[in-house]
């Protein structure tokens, strides 16, 4: 659709490249073009826009074949139009000029005729072909007759179209027929699935019995390999038995002959011990008996000492008894009374009567020196 812009009653008109753009003033041609931009007035100009591009046209419809089954077509023709000038004489492409919208359906025009054209041939080959064939060739054979009944049509090129392609997608029978078409080639594959299914069967079986085959020769073998290596086990025993009591005989003369040089350098240590041990007895008993004499000698001159302090000491004693006379009868008595406290025995308790401390009153009384 082209682009209007209003300016002050004047009118601007901009197409697009695949837009062929008639511009009619007073019933002169003023522009001719594809992608034309232009002024103009409303009141005095006639405009037609018409597509020169390429376009896709889809269709589907119902056709019948020789054997008066229904098969539906799905075909798309590619078209554009070659001449615009003859479209635009024939077809009503004129636009308005405030909005540049087309003021009728030129394209839906050009539908319908493309696609009662192509019916038209595409019936008139399936009518006399049955639908076995329709569904296997029936695709090229329709879409080379609509390419030629197209191209063979006189209105096209009068109205200026020019068509481009024809493509035939699709030509299905109705779901019951197709069901029913499909069912042998269904049967067949499930047939042949299932005889696939027994040769794989079969070949499992065979490889199976081969597998067990296979086992069992392994298990001979390996039973035999078996009695080989028990065999080998055997013998291999026996020579470490063999290596063992040779290496026992020698290990033991081995050890005899470190027996014996042990129990020699024992005998020569225990001698040597003997020795060292007699010549030790001899030192000590040497000098045990010196210090025997020596301590006899120490105690004897000790005792003489001793003896003679008590001598002495015994004599000083006897020295003071006879000094002391008759006034020193009472340091005597209190000495002796010292004396004779440190050899008793210990008293806990001492109960003296009446009588006793009488008499020694009197005692004391009559001593000498005592003042009445």
């Amino acid at each position: 659709m082209a682009d209007i812009t209003r300016r002050l009653g004047w009118r601007h008109l901009r197409g697009a490249p695949t837009a062929h753009i008639r511009h009619h003033r007073s019933g002169e041609l003023a522009h001719d073009g594809p992608g034309l931009s232009f002024w103009f007035r409303a009141l005095t100009a006639a405009l037609s826009e018409v597509p020169v591009d390429d376009r896709e046209l889809a269709m589907t419809f119902h056709a019948r074949t020789s054997d008066f089954q229904d098969v539906a077509v799905q075909a798309t023709v590619t078209y554009r139009i070659g001449d615009p000038a003859v479209a635009a004489a024939r077809l009503d492409f004129s636009i308005d000029p405030d909005t540049g919208a087309w003021r009728g359906t030129p394209l839906e025009q050009l539908a319908t005729l493309l696609t009662e054209a192509a019916q038209e041939h595409a019936l008139g080959v399936l009518a006399r072909t049955p639908l076995s064939a329709a569904l296997v060739d029936g695709v090229s054979a329709v879409r080379e007759r609509i390419a030629q009944g197209l191209g063979g049509e006189p209105r096209l090129p009068a109205t200026g179209i020019e068509v481009v392609a024809v493509r035939v997608v699709a030509l299905r029978p109705e779901p019951e027929v197709e069901r029913a078409l499909r069912t042998p080639a269904r049967e067949q594959i499930q047939q042949e699935a299932d005889r696939a299914t027994y040769e794989r069967r079969a070949v499992a079986v065979e490889r199976e019995r081969a597998i067990a085959e296979n086992e069992l020769a392994s298990q001979i073998e390996l039973a035999r390999r078996e009695e080989q290596l028990v065999d080998q086990r055997g013998t291999n025993a026996r020579r470490e038995a063999e290596e063992h009591a040779a290496a026992d005989a020698v290990r033991a003369q081995a050890e005899a002959a470190r027996s014996v040089k042990l129990a020699e350098a024992e005998a020569a240590r225990t001698v040597r011990l003997a020795d060292a041990e007699a010549a030790r007895t001899v030192k000590l008993a040497e000098a045990e008996a010196a210090r025997s004499a020596r301590l006899a000698r120490a105690e004897a001159e000790g005792a003489r000492e001793v003896g003679e302090a008590r001598a002495a000491a015994q004599a000083a004693w006897l020295r003071v008894h006879q000094d002391a006379g008759v006034d020193g009868m009472a340091t005597l008595h209190a000495l002796t009374a010292t004396r004779l406290a440190e050899n008793l025995p210990r008293i806990d308790s001492l109960t003296v009567s009446p009588d006793v401390v009488t008499g020694l009153l009197a005692r004391l009384g009559g001593a000498p020196g005592n003042p009445e």
